[in-house]
């Protein structure tokens, strides 16, 4: 059985390792990937249209480019 101290290791582990094999843009990317302003896009997130972006870290925070791609993809856009 793991402990407690065991157990956020491993999942510190995973999630490393899940972020070292991910792209991730940044807002600006995405933006520039999909051509809609600041606003939209945040409205389309809160609205559940748009892949939700993930914390990197308490003041970064980006867009998986899978996640991106897929819901360009889903709508037919070219890339």
């Amino acid at each position: 059985m793991q402990t407690e101290e065991q157990r956020r290791a491993a999942t510190a582990k995973a999630r490393d390792t899940l972020l070292a094999n991910e792209m991730f843009l940044r807002l600006p990317g995405v933006l520039a990937r999909v051509p809609v302003g600041r606003s939209t896009l945040l409205g389309w997130v809160r609205a559940g249209t748009f892949p939700a972006p993930v914390k990197l870290g308490p003041m970064t925070t980006a867009w998986r480019a899978s996640d991106v791609q897929a819901w360009a993809d889903s709508l037919g856009v070219a890339k």
